[in-house]
């Protein structure tokens, strides 16, 4: 889906990638609109498809990669498949233009479209092993502030830490949903299901701030958000 607009030249257009999840997102943003967004599910891996979603989007909008002020990615947590590859490509893309570069946790993209919301947030991606990445979040003058550590465990043990109505919203929400009803009755809310991946336009949008402060990372550096080792990580350490 392409969302036009007219660019306001006096805002940093900023070029966003979403990769937390099977479902990625490539969005250009500039401060307050949406200028192109699409999302993509398919069976296609994320380095086939990525790049050319990114250059699609510049293609639709005619703009070139000196229009561009700079660059935001999700850094996870989430698949760690899809973040290394959304992390290593906006790496490259920053390196080969010198645009900086802003990281956007994947929990604060999700939390975010629901700033001025009287409830808690909770965001929470299927981490597999019957666990979820998550953390909790509370509106505070219009922006969403987090008010935990980022966390991966069992939703059952989520369920113990909520005490009053929380807003449920992820792609773990489907697998855990009858489980969190259970436990926490009345105290869980569950957003609307097209609400429920991650968007690039929404990590486009909390990196437009750090732009402002330029607020930085260094693309020869930047590492994701994992949370837990990966299972490469675990195994080597079982061999060694």
């Amino acid at each position: 889906m392409a969302i036009h607009s007219q660019i306001d030249t006096s805002s940093p257009l900023i070029l966003a990638l979403e990769n937390s999840t099977m479902c990625g997102s490539v969005a250009l943003i500039s401060d307050g609109n949406c200028l192109y967004e699409q999302s993509l599910l398919s069976k296609k891996t994320h380095s086939k498809r990525l790049l050319p979603a990114i250059e699609q989007a510049m293609i639709e909008t005619e703009l070139n990669w000196n229009g561009l002020d700079g660059l935001a990615v999700s850094i996870g947590p989430g698949s760690f498949t899809g973040i290394r590859i959304g992390l290593t490509t906006i790496k490259a893309i920053a390196m080969a233009t010198g645009l900086p570069l802003m990281g956007i946790a994947s929990l604060d993209g999700l939390a975010s479209q629901f700033a001025h919301s009287q409830l808690q947030i909770c965001p929470i991606l299927d981490a597999r092993k019957n666990e979820v990445y998550t953390a909790l979040f509370q509106d505070q003058n219009g922006s969403m502030s987090r008010i935990s550590e980022y966390m991966v465990l069992a939703a059952e043990r989520l369920c113990q830490k909520i005490t009053i109505p929380t807003l449920f919203v992820g792609d773990g929400v489907a697998p855990y949903r009858d489980l969190i009803k259970e436990i926490l009755a009345e105290l869980a809310i569950f957003a609307p299901a097209q609400l429920h991946f991650p968007r690039a336009a929404a990590i486009g949008q909390l990196a437009i701030k750090k732009y402002q402060q330029a607020d930085f990372i260094d693309p020869a550096t930047a590492v994701p958000i994992y949370i837990r080792p990966s299972e490469a990580e675990i195994n080597y350490k079982k061999k060694n």
